[in-house]
């Protein structure tokens, strides 16, 4: 049942957030526009341009700053409410702390199921836009027309790399293709070299049906058997579609950030059906649904704290809420640089910070006067 009580917590709190979270944002962005401004203007870049990439970039603000601001907000209005004898009187009136959490979660828990949808679709949607303008004009993160000395792993047996790869045209130059014995990865018994590799559409010679793959122009092919070498020139050659379409291609230039959950799954998928590594990819994807969570981490850790008065101040709350932030960021970046290295699995380094500062929460509710 909700009460009065709980509508005003959860405007209370609703303010302080919104408040909170426009504040750190407007903080970010001023802080990144003194750094690349210079950047912006040696580049020529035009007014629209540079209003179009911080557009663009808030929605990574606002991803890395919800929880800063849900612990902000959970600190500052039952710390004020502790403060001025609030507190005090909703208990003695025979409402426990437990019964005052109820509004923080839920509205935590919203906020997080909110953040999962925005930071699995449109965060990645937005970085497409904000890295693309930096390939463009600040020269970051590569050429975003152009692919240079690409190499990946076809399927067990088969490797390929690739000197230049251009998106538009979907075509490939300087191209080697090398295949292994099924039993001993260390043997060559084929390989192509070929000037171009082409994304087109072939006929099958059965059924007369046009079916895209790779073709390759201009090459050789070697065959190599019991010590002896087949040797053939070619002007035309299809070699398949190499687990490898010209959309997976660019989709493998691309950052974590820059994909939504069934792009990232996908490639996750076609770099396991190449025998690829993926750990450092599943650590990504099980923490985009696991950092929006930290919401609810960071509430219960803070109306706990925030509800024991001190006379220290809004200062010294704000001052404990950037270093809990900062303890939970460094610890998330140190585990999953286990989860990177296949240490930890990749679900548990994803959920391990939310776990940890979960337990320190409820420890600190059960230590606290009820």
């Amino acid at each position: 049942m909700i009460t009065i009580l709980d509508r005003y917590l959860v405007r209370q709190f609703l303010i302080a957030f919104s408040f909170g979270l426009l504040a750190f944002v407007l903080i970010f962005l001023m802080i990144d526009m003194m750094e690349k401004l210079d950047d912006f203007i040696d580049a020529d870049v035009p007014f629209e341009t540079i209003v179009e990439y911080y557009v663009s970039f808030s929605p990574e603000i606002v991803k890395l700053m919800t929880p800063v601001a849900m612990l902000l907000a959970s600190l500052f209005v039952m710390g004020r409410m502790a403060n001025q004898n609030e507190l005090s009187a909703i208990k003695s009136s025979g409402v426990s702390l437990y019964r005052l959490l109820v509004p923080f979660l839920v509205v935590a828990v919203a906020v997080s199921a909110v953040s999962v949808h925005f930071n699995g679709w449109i965060v990645p949607y937005a970085n497409q836009k904000k890295f693309g303008i930096e390939r463009a004009h600040l020269h970051r993160g590569g050429d975003s027309f152009a692919r240079f000395n690409i190499f990946f792993q076809a399927d067990r047996t088969r490797k390929v790399s690739i000197g230049y790869y251009e998106p538009r045209s979907r075509t490939a130059s300087r191209v080697s293709i090398q295949d292994f014995a099924d039993t001993n990865l260390t043997v060559l018994t084929r390989r192509y070299d070929a000037a171009l590799m082409q994304w087109l559409a072939v006929a099958d010679s059965i059924t007369q049906r046009h079916d895209e793959q790779w073709v390759l122009s201009n090459g050789t092919m070697r065959e190599l058997h019991d010590g002896e070498q087949w040797f053939q020139i070619f002007d035309r050659l299809p070699v398949g579609k190499l687990s490898l379409t010209p959309e997976d291609m660019e989709k493998k230039q691309r950052k974590p950030e820059e994909m939504d959950y069934p792009e990232l799954r996908a490639f996750i998928e076609s770099q396991q059906r190449a025998g690829q590594q993926v750990s450092r990819w599943l650590v990504e994807f099980h923490s985009k649904v696991a950092f929006p969570f930290a919401s609810v981490v960071v509430t219960l850790f803070g109306v706990t704290f925030g509800s024991v008065r001190r006379r220290s101040g809004v200062a010294v709350e704000f001052g404990i809420c950037v270093a809990v932030t900062f303890t939970y960021m460094g610890f998330m970046k140190v585990s999953q640089v286990f989860g990177y290295n296949g240490d930890l699995h990749p679900l548990l380094t994803a959920w391990l910070a939310n776990l940890i500062f979960l337990v320190a929460g409820v420890a600190n509710l059960l230590k606290v006067q009820k």
